[in-house]
């Protein structure tokens, strides 16, 4: 064994040891692959089918030497949940009984929203999970899928997607977290934790700067520089394997800097296991093995490519053994490959199912009799979630739409546009749009209904999505609601606008909801294959919207997304909607939750994950810029968003003051930071604290703002509560010119806000900071205060800590009333 092939040799069990001495060549590669379960004719993506030709059709041929996973048993086509694990269970059984070794097959499933199953709970998208600003809420929804796999007996998911959004023209936006690494790391890491405390593993994806791709095109090349992978790129994945504790990785489709991830041993194996420890599995995204040699160019066939692949540090490819199997044999039996890359990665596929039980497993219980798998809990988890996560982006009073019988709030009657709304409830409301009355357009792309459904059109949902249309009659039951489409998501069909204006003059309120149609490459307008190069509402729906606002009934705007459109139109100006509410593929109960949103019996709490753009000509962009990077007078381009990251408003309003942070902080020590919030207006609510931070002056340049920490607070009216943050001066960290991560001492700016308002004015705190005379400043702004980092360079490593610790201190005051 070489030298190189002994880098990161995994420490196994005894157990391990003796079963891998067993082994046959035929037999260890078994361990390294996948089988995709009936997946027969359904071409899932570009080239999928040209990929399996060489997979032998029935499921004994293939695991003659046994099999290393079971791909996607739920998750291919709609079949029932109790017929399948009663099939599973005889699979697993046949498996330990007829192979030589009687290993069962490790199960894996995507679960991005829920697990991809026919009659499984559908959970809000992950771009929704960054707007609710709530890692505890993630972690409980996560918890709930791992509970639903292992009942399914399934062992690994494929999630959460760690991607960093940098460009909105890009499909998978709906799959990612934010264009925040912190706080994807965040709650990409509670859904880690949340989901392998039920026994499963979580899979990390899609490593490494796959959303960085130019314009936004999915599997296109990435040209990022080693800094803003070190800086933006790398964190959530870094914090999911040292903070989590995940247990597996899946590397990325695209090149970077010319190397295409499949084959970067650099990343996966220098990075990932010499650096951070990682000890887990490696998987290969589908095909991402043989497209070494059909799309990259950089292996003579398939057999080559998996020779690269393990080398570089892949253990297991999925979801097939197309470049594993035949293909590697060959090369070994010929001693073109080494045999000991194939037992680096038989000892860690393994260790992997040791881990998970399935080497003692005897599958001699009896599968599950009834399984549910969207249970009160999970509507319970879902509705909340999607509650927390949609987004107020403009309101000029009309909302929250008053009760039957109940009179408009007084602190309504101010509006600029107070006269156009009822005094009362609405009794006659037109619901219009091509998301009004659709289920799919509330759930992702990888939501089964999406996913697999449409596919499959003549079979059922499976479970209960109630529509907003349906969310809105039911909530406002003693309101006439008529619903008519107008338009379709995409096309140029104008048709309907006449019965849609019809409807809008008849009523006293319309509500036009907007948006996306998740999909596969090109089934839809967002998801994975369907990126854009227009960041316009698809289809007609602008011209649709504008229509239903010149009839001059007060109109709300909802919009159901994967992606941040630029819809300034829709937000400034005399010809705007009365209001407009941001939602990212809220699920199964977005509908009532933005129902009861609309009616006001929930305050909206949810925050821009992503800032809204300003247009697609101004992508990429991100609020994490130097001067340079945003809107100056150098230039006559404006890339200012129409709404920041961070940004949503609510029906009562809050106040942030008191900043107090210590005066110093050591480079590799922390510092605390203190600021209080208190609800002013009449109704309770949840206020996202958000806490900022500037490098005033430092070697390269820095982000005009980063956010250090946040958390989500509930407050009663008049309630006053104190937010403690105990923030690493490792937030501060970067990637300096000799590549290497450092905290520099000197002076940096921390203040608190409700969002990353670059043109905010803040009042700065004179004198030390920790002491002096508190500001009463507006609900978005605090006193800024200036921390110095002392002591020497401080060079960053994998031990230091990064999360920001929170603690809240409610005082209990009231405003007099």
């Amino acid at each position: 064994m070489s030298e190189a092939h002994k880098r990161a040799w995994p420490v196994v069990s005894e157990r391990v040891q003796e079963l891998h001495a067993r082994m046959r060549l035929e037999e260890k590669l078994a361990q390294l692959v996948g089988y995709w379960i009936d997946h027969g004719d359904e071409v899932v993506a570009p080239l999928a089918e040209e990929m399996s030709a060489g997979t032998p059709d029935k499921l004994a041929d293939v695991t003659e030497h046994g099999i290393g996973h079971f791909t996607r048993v739920y998750g291919t086509r709609p079949v029932d949940p109790v017929d399948r694990a009663r099939w599973l269970w005889t699979e697993q059984r046949r498996l330990l009984s007829e192979t030589r070794l009687g290993i069962p097959a490790l199960v894996h499933e995507e679960t991005l929203t829920g697990v991809a199953a026919w009659k499984a709970a559908c959970f809000p998208a992950p771009l929704a999970w960054g707007a609710a600003f709530d890692p505890d809420l993630v972690e409980e929804m996560a918890s709930l899928i791992g509970s639903s796999l292992r009942t399914l007996g399934v062992h690994q998911a494929l999630a959460p997607v760690l991607d960093v959004i940098r460009d909105p023209r890009w499909g998978r936006c709906e799959e990612a977290i934010s264009e925040d690494p912190y706080l994807v790391g965040t709650v990409g890491t509670a859904y880690v934790r949340g989901l392998q405390s039920a026994g499963t593993h979580a899979t990390l994806k899609h490593f490494l700067g796959y959303s960085g791709s130019r314009a936004g095109r999915n599997h296109g090349p990435v040209s990022a520089g080693p800094r803003e992978v070190a800086d933006v790129f790398l964190p959530p994945f870094e914090m999911a394997v040292l903070d989590g504790g995940v247990r597996s990785v899946m590397n990325s489709y695209n090149d970077l800097d010319g190397v295409p991830m499949a084959a970067n041993d650099e990343i996966l194996t220098k990075l990932l296991r010499e650096e951070w420890g990682f000890d887990g599995t490696v998987v290969a995204d589908y095909f991402s093995v043989a497209f070494l040699a059909l799309m990259h160019g950089v292996a003579a066939d398939r057999g080559h490519a998996a020779a690269l692949a393990l080398e570089a540090g892949i253990d297991v490819e999925l979801p097939s053994g197309d470049a594993f199997l035949e293909p590697l044999a060959a090369l070994v039996r010929a001693g073109e490959v080494d045999e000991s890359l194939v037992d680096r990665a038989v000892l860690r596929a393994l260790a992997a199912k040791e881990e998970l039980g399935l080497l003692e497993e005897t599958f001699e219980d009896e599968p599950p009799a009834a399984i549910d798998l969207d249970t009160p809990a999970h509507r319970a988890v879902a509705r909340r979630l999607a509650e927390e996560s949609v987004v107020l982006l403009s309101n000029d009073g009309l909302l929250p739409l008053a009760r039957p019988g109940a009179n408009v709030p007084e602190d309504r009657i101010e509006s600029a546009r107070m006269s156009q709304a009822p005094t009362q409830a609405p009794a006659r409301i037109a619901v219009i749009g091509p998301n009004a009355d659709r289920a799919e357009a509330l759930m992702g792309c990888y939501s089964f209904p999406n996913h697999v459904l449409a596919h499959h059109p003549e079979v059922p949902l499976g479970i209960d999505v109630p529509t907003i249309a349906e969310s809105i009659a039911a909530e406002l039951s003693a309101a006439e609601v008529e619903v008519v489409r107008g338009c379709e998501v995409a096309g140029t069909d104008t048709t309907g606008f006449a019965e849609a204006v019809e409807a809008a003059e008849r009523a006293e309120i319309a509500v036009v909801v907007a948006g996306d149609q998740a999909g596969l490459f090109g089934i839809g307008t967002v998801g994975e294959g369907n990126d854009t190069d227009s960041l316009d509402l698809p289809g007609v729906q602008r011209e649709l919207v504008e229509a239903v606002v010149a009839t001059g009934t007060p109109t709300i705007l909802v919009l159901v997304t994967g992606r941040p459109y630029a819809i300034g139109w829709a937000l400034d100006g005399a010809d705007a909607p009365a209001a407009v509410l941001q939602a990212f593929f809220p699920g199964e109960e977005g509908g009532p939750a933005i129902a009861r949103i609309l009616t006001g019996a929930v305050n909206p709490s949810g925050r821009l994950p992503v800032t809204l753009p300003r247009s697609a000509g101004a992508q990429p962009y991100t609020y994490l810029h130097p001067v340079l990077g945003g809107p100056s007078g150098v230039t006559v381009a404006d890339s200012t968003p129409v709404r920041p990251f961070g940004f949503g408003l609510s029906y009562t309003t809050y106040a942030t003051s008191e900043l107090r942070t210590d005066q110093q902080v050591a480079s590799n020590g922390r510092f605390h930071a203190r600021v209080s919030v208190r609800n002013t207006g009449s109704m309770a609510g949840s206020e996202v604290v958000q806490l900022y931070g500037r490098d005033v002056l430092a070697s390269l340049p820095r982000p005009v703002e980063q956010l250090l920490g946040y958390q989500r607070v509930w407050l009663e009216p008049g309630e006053q509560a104190t937010v403690e943050f105990d923030v690493p001066a490792a937030r501060f960290a970067f990637t300096g010119r000799d590549l290497v991560k450092v905290v520099e001492p000197g002076e940096v700016e921390v203040w608190a806000a409700a969002s990353a308002e670059e043109k905010a004015e803040v009042i700065v705190a004179e004198g030390i900071p920790g002491a002096g005379t508190a500001h009463d400043v507006e609900a978005e702004r605090a006193d800024r205060a200036k921390v110095r980092i002392t002591g020497p360079v401080h060079r960053v490593t994998t031990s230091d800590p990064r999360q920001v610790a929170t603690r809240i201190e409610r005082t209990n005051e009231r405003n007099s009333r």
